[in-house]
């Protein structure tokens, strides 16, 4: 198979270098740009997100294939775990998939399952990919390109998912542990408290576990704090979320109006 100017995932490749893969969310912004601005801004990835932005397939399949163009890894943060919604992100030009709120080894084999050709897993086979840009190779070569191209991402953000996490990890095809850490506070009790001990001892039990397994960990909802992020990259999480469109907005403006309203102080 001729892999000339097929697609590479960057953020594959820096996370098997033992190297951060700087990623963030897209929730607000519909268009194709956005692929540009975060490649401009230095990110290795996207993700949109399809568990809290109002985004249909067609807008999803443009921003993922905008950013294959541009060299950028794109993402798909899945609205649930099942498997029309798996096909359907990497039918649409998504390298991997985040499948939120994952407890269970049973749960993450399944996801796998969904998001594998054989033989990894049971995904059906289209005769064309963007993964491969449309192009025509024999089913076999195309499959085994694809599956070792692409990504699955199971996220930690509960008590259970913690406690399972050596099992969920020693599932083969899963590549990341990505601890949601603002949902994993509130499943402890603990909302909010991100310099709590349980959510510290939490979150470091998914790293080590990651650490022993072979796998990668991921961290986000920690953007507000770099010195906690930077706890655990010390620590060994390597696949960090920046934070979404929308806050990086959001904060900008707000910065802005701040500075404008006490330009007469």
């Amino acid at each position: 198979m001729d892999l000339t100017d097929l697609p590479r995932n960057r953020v594959k490749e820096r996370l098997a270098r033992d190297e951060i893969a700087a990623t963030m969310a897209v929730r607000l912004v519909r268009g194709v740009e956005i692929a540009r601005i975060a490649a401009t801004a230095g990110l290795d990835s996207i993700y949109v997100d399809l568990q809290h932005a109002m985004f249909g397939a067609e807008t999803t399949g443009q921003i993922c294939l905008a950013a294959l163009d541009i060299g950028i890894t794109p993402l798909v943060r899945l609205p649930a775990n099942q498997p029309e919604h798996i096909a359907r992100a990497f039918e649409g030009g998504a390298m991997g998939i985040i499948a939120p709120h994952v407890r269970s080894a049973e749960e993450a084999r399944a996801i796998v399952d969904a998001a594998k050709f054989a033989p990894l897993g049971s995904r059906g086979v289209a005769s064309l990919s963007p993964l491969t840009r449309f192009r025509s190779y024999p089913n076999a070569e195309a499959m085994a390109f694809i599956n070792a191209l692409t990504m699955v991402i199971v996220m930690i953000e509960s008590g259970d998912g913690v406690a399972e996490v050596e099992e969920i990890v020693a599932v083969a095809g899963v590549d990341v542990a990505f601890i949601g850490a603002v949902d994993l506070a509130a499943d402890l009790g603990i909302p909010g408290e991100f310099d709590h001990p349980r959510l510290h001892a939490a979150i470091s039990a998914v790293i080590a576990a990651c650490r022993r397994a072979g796998k990668h960990a991921g961290l986000g909802g920690l953007a507000a704090r770099p010195d906690l992020m930077k706890t655990y990259a010390a620590m060994g999480a390597r696949f960090i979320s920046t934070g979404a469109d929308l806050n990086f907005l959001l904060g900008a403006a707000q910065q802005r109006a701040r500075g404008a309203h006490s330009l007469l102080d």
